[in-house]
């Protein structure tokens, strides 16, 4: 009879672990910005290149002029005595300046001159508010010493590209108003493209490097961070599907900073009980804590009183303050977190003098990408604004 023996099983095969993408910022001027992320897990250059380019053309909010009074003018194809433009050719003018806004808000501002001469954007009598970003823009010439002019300007925020056809906003406009074609977009040009790159020996990675160019209200760099937390804020609401329908419970929105929500609960340095209660119940992130109440917490399988105590223990450690209000009719929570405190949670480093940048976001030095590449997009030609 043969003898006979037990082969152990073998350890199964660990894959290569997933690197953590950086994001750095190679290029940062007035108009022009490039940033490079990577390394990145294939296909997702393209997932993320693609919906940050469409909403930096489309969704970045600006400021523009909607209509504008100028003097006696009735109607666009009047001629003004003593100018040389007609007023058609003065309204395109006005289209191309950029403005600047300090607060946000809606206003006016004046434009009075006499004498001969050109009249550019930078002659123009603006409030604190606003701020013209190109005041070489030439609006308009008088032919004589003794001719003035004075115009009105109706400034607006807004997105995208609103034509000055008469519409839910002509229907309000002042007697002799002149509508005027509104580029609110500061955005006039995003590209990407995606390039391999390799992690030790596997090259099975990406890299996405993306572009911006801007009308100078807004800094490039700016304007990708500001696409990117509408982005997250969109996508939030789906992380918590599951949450909502188990609970059915309207929740109040969850005050803490995006990168607040998505960090790991192993940052705050649970012991094992505790932490493997939550990873069980498939809680990954400090912000679905926050989302939950005390009674939430308790129903969770082996979390106890104890486990209870020690968590809300290290969120106060970490400067994060969870209330939670309840009654028959609502639910609300609540986390705080200051500036210091998120820089200690998400491993800040020493604290310098130089423009702030999101977290995560660095400055490098890299050549710039080869004009004669076709850049890989989205099947799209480049969009740019006139």
């Amino acid at each position: 009879m043969l003898d006979t023996f037990v082969v152990p099983a073998a350890a199964p095969l660990e894959g290569p672990a997933v690197p953590t993408p950086e994001i750095s910022v190679q290029v940062s001027e007035d108009t022009y910005g490039r940033v490079a992320v990577g390394p990145l897990e294939r296909g997702f250059a393209q997932t993320i290149g693609n919906p940050l380019r469409r909403i930096l053309l489309s969704s970045t909010p600006g400021t523009a002029v909607t209509w504008v009074k100028i003097g006696d003018v009735v109607h666009e194809y009047m001629a003004i005595p003593g100018v040389k433009e007609e007023v058609m050719e003065i309204l395109l003018n006005i289209k191309g300046i950029r403005i600047r806004s300090a607060t946000g808000r809606d206003g006016k501002m004046r434009l009075e001159v006499r004498g001969g001469g050109p009249i550019c954007a930078g002659d123009i009598m603006t409030s604190s508010d606003f701020e013209i970003v190109n005041p070489e823009q030439h609006l308009a010439t008088l032919d004589d010493e003794e001719v003035e002019l004075a115009i009105e300007f109706n400034v607006r925020q807004g997105t995208g590209y609103q034509t000055a056809q008469p519409g839910e906003d002509g229907l309000n406009l002042p007697a002799g108003a002149l509508p005027v074609d509104a580029i609110f977009s500061p955005v006039r040009k995003v590209n990407f493209k995606v390039e391999r790159t390799r992690v030790g020996q596997i090259t099975d990675f990406e890299r996405l490097l993306l572009e911006v160019w801007t009308d100078g209200a807004i800094r490039p760099i700016e304007a990708v961070q500001q696409a990117a937390e509408k982005l997250v804020q969109n996508f939030l609401l789906f992380s918590k599907l599951n949450r909502a329908a188990e609970h059915g419970i309207d929740r109040a929105p969850l005050v803490v900073s995006p990168e607040i929500y998505q960090t790991p609960i192993e940052k705050l340095e649970l012991s094992p009980r505790t932490l493997n209660c939550l990873k069980r119940a498939q809680i990954n992130r400090v912000g679905e804590v926050l989302e939950m109440s005390e009674d939430d917490l308790l129903r969770i399988r082996n979390f106890g009183e104890k486990s209870l105590v020690e968590l809300q223990e290290k969120l106060a450690e970490h400067g994060i303050t969870s209330t939670k209000q309840e009654s028959d009719s609502e639910s609300a929570s609540v986390g705080l977190i200051t500036a210091d405190d998120l820089t200690e949670l998400m491993g800040g480093g020493d604290e310098d003098d130089s423009a702030a940048l999101p977290v995560g976001m660095t400055f490098e030095d890299d050549s710039p990408i080869d004009s004669d590449d076709e850049p890989e997009g989205d099947g799209l030609d480049d969009e740019e604004l006139d």
